[in-house]
């Protein structure tokens, strides 16, 4: 195994019959006959049948640190379709077009998936990641960033240099949000904003982890944190920024390619049906003088 013995493993076993149990929990009421007694027929399966019936054979999946995770992740991240993405995506680029293109920060920008999209939309952008492996991809698609080599909480850009902070699915591995939230908010401009996405604390609470293939087809995830509504909204407030919007995507029926779920699709859909994944802040750093 690559995982390291002070981190944390479970097998794909739990993930299968958790989702399958949270289908049966969810549609307990008011669902045909015959949906319950595929998900109690397939909870039997899976509980007592052989190894083999699991994806991956039931392989164990280890916990790699944030650092090593999107080191390993960063040569099959832009090609695996997300619901993720596709929920967040359309949401964030509108709050793009809606402010003057000047100078926007990606905090923690991976692979400039963000910053591709800020720079197609004009802004002059700057990129921080701690990841190298991912720098490097994101120098690649964005050729005229500028990037650096960084932590969320400690930013490597001055003091109200930037016009707009963004951060994206990211926050989510942090175990508390409030030096994160004050980076972006003393890196911005008086008048400028922060938007920040992240996964939904609903699907934090009840999945926990996104597993992706870490090498030698063997599954890993990197740590993810439940973060509240209320924890962010204390964390802006802390930071002196006044929050102007908030967006709940729901899932929209993309299962991750390849993965456990897929195995399962009906128990999987039904799930995560109607259920929020991403949520997307909008928040403002109060112009000098501004009252209140």
């Amino acid at each position: 195994m690559f995982v390291a013995s002070d981190k944390s493993e479970f097998r794909v076993r739990e993930l299968v019959l958790g989702i399958e149990g949270l289908a049966l929990l969810r549609n307990a009421i008011g669902t045909d006959e015959a949906f319950l007694e595929r998900r109690l027929a397939e909870i039997r399966k899976y509980a007592n049948g052989p190894a083999e019936d699991l994806p991956g054979g039931g392989a164990s999946v280890g916990e790699l640190d944030a650092g090593a995770g999107y080191a390993a992740w960063s040569g099959i991240y832009d090609s695996l379709p997300s619901s993720y993405l596709e929920v967040e995506e359309p949401i964030v680029h509108r709050l793009f077009e809606e402010g003057p293109a000047g100078t926007a920060l990606d905090a923690a920008c991976g692979t400039g998936r963000t910053t591709a999209a800020l720079a197609a939309r004009g802004y002059r952008t700057i990129g921080v990641d701690q990841s190298p492996d991912m720098l490097e991809h994101a120098r690649r698609k964005v050729p005229d960033g500028e990037f650096h080599e960084g932590r969320l909480e400690k930013l490597p850009v001055d003091d109200a240099s930037v016009d707009l902070a963004v951060s994206t699915l990211a926050l989510t591995h942090m175990p508390d949000l409030t030096d994160a939230v004050a980076e972006l908010a003393r890196v911005v401009r008086p008048g400028g904003r922060v938007i920040v996405s992240d996964l939904h604390p609903f699907v934090v609470t009840l999945q926990g982890q996104c597993l992706f293939v870490a090498g030698d087809e063997e599954l890993a995830f990197v740590r993810n944190h439940v973060h509240l509504a209320g924890d962010y909204l204390r964390a802006f407030t802390a930071a002196g920024l006044s929050v102007r919007a908030c967006y709940e995507p729901l899932f929209n029926g993309r299962l991750a390619p390849g993965g456990y779920e897929e195995h399962i699709s009906e128990a999987a859909r039904a799930a995560w049906n109607d259920i929020p994944i991403v949520i997307v802040w909008e928040a403002v750093k109060p112009a000098v003088g501004a009252a209140g």
